[in-house]
């Protein structure tokens, strides 16, 4: 006689699942499955029933030798599907699915960057591993086309906006970067231009506004060779216009506004920190080395000085402090006793130096320009920030300052951990459609980022080997997964707004 399945109500009230082995004499054997207490548990040991009675009985019909065929429950779907929720969150916590009307194609390009950087056509690839259902390639190029407009951009940016509730008093940080294409011919837009990577293929330049953390507000696109301090006020412009903001203040590096750059700012009336460029000792800073000889200035220590902008009769007014840092100034000694070494080197003919500061030639004579490296070594340690804001502090102004690591951030994880570089794309259009899905990228990942205190590299990756899997078991349908760690399960936690777990 067959073996056969035999199900047993219990005391308890529960359904043990038994597997009866019948011999010819007339004993019976008993194998216990387990007992369930829910029609989704009885179905799930009834398939483990079967499957043992179809285990032993390969023992005899095993004709390779080897061991016994068992045969698996059927996977209805896999998917990463805490990781594409975590995700997910981010982009909604923006706004960005109402920003967008809820494309759903716009959002899946956006989160599958974050997942793996990669060309639309493989982004489909990305999502089907994810067991999300993925759009067609034609569908893709054929959206390409709405996401280039400057109107998707805009409405991206004014969810930005809001989630840091932009105002005038907001700290805005701007900086340039500029991603080049592998080809010989510029086109108008792709330009040869100073690239910040040292190539000589065309290039566009990428201008980007973020907050005071780091976080995204604006991105806009130039020409490749448009000098980097010319994109300043046309961004600025862009980002008040669609805010209807009456004034900003913006941080910037030295090298990024130049003179009538700060005269057009403060024409416009706007507010600016800028680092101030020191190509001679100031008058404040000569004036505290007179009065102390003999010492060196504090750690930190910071001189004031009143400054103004342009033509008698239409002048700014500005604030200029001076801050000491006594590491700046030993790694800035540390070079010029290098440089001078090296100098006095070449002069004495002992090496060759194509190029140093510290050589002077009159003639045909090379000697040691002791001048340049007294002034040098007065300004060592000395930084300058400049700004038009109205009675400020300094402690305000070169904390302000010292926030621009935070777009350099923003800069690097977006040419990095999203690789921004559009080196799939030739149109302008396509380039800008690329554009605003790193965009987009760039806030969800710098917001998931600091409410989990990790990096978007690590948080994908560590959580994207876990799968939700659903199981066919009879007429059921059983869900399993891999259990969190609780590292993992505080991430989770902290996107999805729950409080901690005890």
């Amino acid at each position: 006689m067959a073996p056969y399945v035999r199900e047993v109500k219990t005391a308890s009230g529960a359904t043990a699942v038994q597997v009866v082995w019948s011999s010819s004499g007339g004993s019976k054997k008993m194998d216990h499955i387990g007992s369930a207490h829910t029609p989704q548990d009885l179905e799930v040991l009834r398939a483990a029933a079967r499957q043992k009675m179809i285990a032993e009985g390969q023992d005899e019909l095993d004709f390779g030798g080897g061991r016994p065929r068992r045969e698996a429950l059927p996977i209805r779907s896999s998917r990463a599907q805490h990781l594409w929720e975590a995700l997910a969150a981010g982009y909604r916590v923006l706004g960005f699915d109402k920003a967008c009307g809820g494309d759903v194609v716009f959002e899946q390009l956006v989160l599958a960057r974050l997942i793996e950087p990669t060309s639309k056509l493989d982004s489909i690839r990305v999502l089907e591993e994810m067991g999300i259902p993925a759009p067609a390639y034609r569908t893709l190029k054929r959206r390409l086309g709405d996401y280039a407009r400057p109107t998707w951009r805009r409405q991206l940016a004014a969810a930005c906006a809001d989630h840091v509730h932009l105002g005038p008093a907001t700290l805005v940080l701007y900086d340039v970067s500029t991603l080049y294409f592998e080809t010989d011919q510029g086109d108008g837009f792709r330009e040869p231009g100073y690239s910040k990577e040292r190539r000589l293929e065309p290039q566009i330049t990428i201008g980007l506004l973020t907050d005071a953390r780091g976080f995204p507000l604006l991105v806009e696109a130039f020409e490749g060779n448009k000098a980097e301090t010319t994109t300043l006020i046309p961004s600025i412009t862009s980002l008040m216009a669609a805010h209807r903001l009456p004034e900003v203040t913006v941080v910037a590096d030295a090298g990024m506004l130049s003179d009538s750059n700060l005269k057009a700012l403060a024409a416009a009336g706007l507010r600016y920190i800028v680092g101030q460029r020191i190509p001679e000792v100031p008058y404040v800073v000569e004036q505290w080395h007179k009065q102390h000889p003999q010492r060196e200035p504090d750690d930190q220590l910071v001189l004031t000085q009143p400054w103004s902008r342009g033509p008698a009769g239409s002048q700014y007014r500005e604030t200029i402090y001076y801050q000491y840092r006594a590491d700046r100034s030993r790694r800035t000694l540390k070079g010029i006793d290098e440089q001078v070494r090296k100098a006095q080197a070449a002069i004495d003919g002992r090496a060759t130096v194509k190029r140093n500061r510290f050589i002077k030639l009159t003639g045909a004579t090379k000697s040691l320009n002791l001048e340049l490296e007294h002034k040098a070594r007065s300004l060592a340690g000395w930084k300058g920030y400049i700004t038009n804001l109205v009675g400020p502090t300094p402690e305000f102004v070169i904390g302000a300052y010292h926030q621009l690591w935070q777009i350099e951030k923003s800069f690097r994880m977006s040419k990095s951990d999203l690789a921004a570089r559009p080196i799939y794309h030739r149109t302008r259009d396509s380039i800008e459609a690329h554009l605003t899905v790193v965009f987009a990228a760039l806030a969800v990942g710098r917001w998931l980022e600091s409410v989990t205190g990790t990096t978007i590299k690590q948080l994908v990756r560590a959580l994207r080997r876990y799968r939700t899997i659903d199981i066919q078991a009879g007429a059921q349908i059983i869900t399993a997964e891999d259990p969190l760690s609780p590292e993992h399960l505080a991430w989770l936690d902290a996107i999805h707004g729950r409080g901690p777990r005890h």
